[in-house]
């Protein structure tokens, strides 16, 4: 793996047999005539940290969503672990994205009238499960918060209420964890914190984490940063650096206002 920035025209991604998300030929239009995915082909290696990145509108949002099935692509393929998402109806998909997939994002979506040990237990519950109480407490601990198991999401700090987000995302032991800007709330010392434990449940459990962000900072702790401008896959790097995610950034930027 090389730090060098290596460019990715679109519809070449390399798709290999480790990989737990794949995407073929996605396009997506809205309305008729907004392209907000143009041919992207890209797959994501299972049990490493990837960071979309690219400017305002460049379409990362999108792909997360058309990768999580939370979206349709308008043609091409997604297939998530093992699964064609295109093929199935909303009802298959929904029981999918309960079963096989985290997702963490930038508001941390907590329920106040329950515990900490309640909102972590969720997912399962509207998944049909009955959790079971070590299950949840492991997790838990696992974030740092096995001291605070009954306390209500306003007792927590900011930071604090993120680890839940991921202490729910993480219960069901998802193939996939999907991250929208999941530290955009936070300041820079909190931020650092959410991300090494991201990091670290990659090292250490073999987790697959997909992140949407556009810090050059939050980046620099992923395995691989892709990016995309007008729709399009334009460019990656391996064991990514703040200064190099930093530099292709301002260099897509501009070459977005000069579009």
């Amino acid at each position: 793996m090389t730090n060098s920035l290596q460019e990715a025209p679109a519809g070449d991604g390399v798709l290999g047999y480790d990989d737990v998300v794949r995407l073929t030929a996605v396009r997506k239009v809205y309305g008729g005539a907004v392209v907000a995915l143009d041919g992207v082909s890209v797959g994501l290696r299972r049990g490493s940290f990837t960071a979309i990145m690219g400017p305002s509108g460049s379409g990362k949002s999108t792909l997360l969503q058309c990768a999580a099935g939370l979206d349709r692509p308008s043609s091409g393929s997604v297939e998530l672990d093992g699964v064609e998402l295109t093929s199935l109806g909303e009802r298959e998909r929904t029981r999918l994205r309960r079963r096989r997939i985290g997702f963490v994002f930038q508001a941390y979506n907590l329920l106040p009238a329950l515990t900490v040990r309640d909102n972590v237990a969720l997912p399962l519950r509207l998944a049909g499960r009955r959790p079971k109480r070590r299950t949840v407490e492991e997790v838990l601990r696992r974030v740092g918060l096995g001291d605070r198991m009954r306390s209500r999401p306003g007792e927590l700090s900011g930071g604090q209420q993120q680890r839940v987000a991921i202490a729910r995302a993480l219960v069901a032991r998802p193939a996939v964890l999907f991250g929208d800007e999941p530290t955009g709330a936070l300041d820079t010392g909190t931020a650092r914190e959410v991300l090494g434990l991201l990091r670290e449940t990659v090292r250490e459990t073999g987790q697959t984490v997909v992140m949407v962000t556009h810090d050059p900072i939050a980046a620099a702790h992923a395995d691989r940063a892709l990016f995309l401008a007008d729709g399009r896959l334009v460019g990656e790097l391996d064991q990514p650096t703040v200064e190099q995610v930093a530099a292709q950034m301002t260099r897509l930027g501009a070459d977005g206002a000069g579009r």
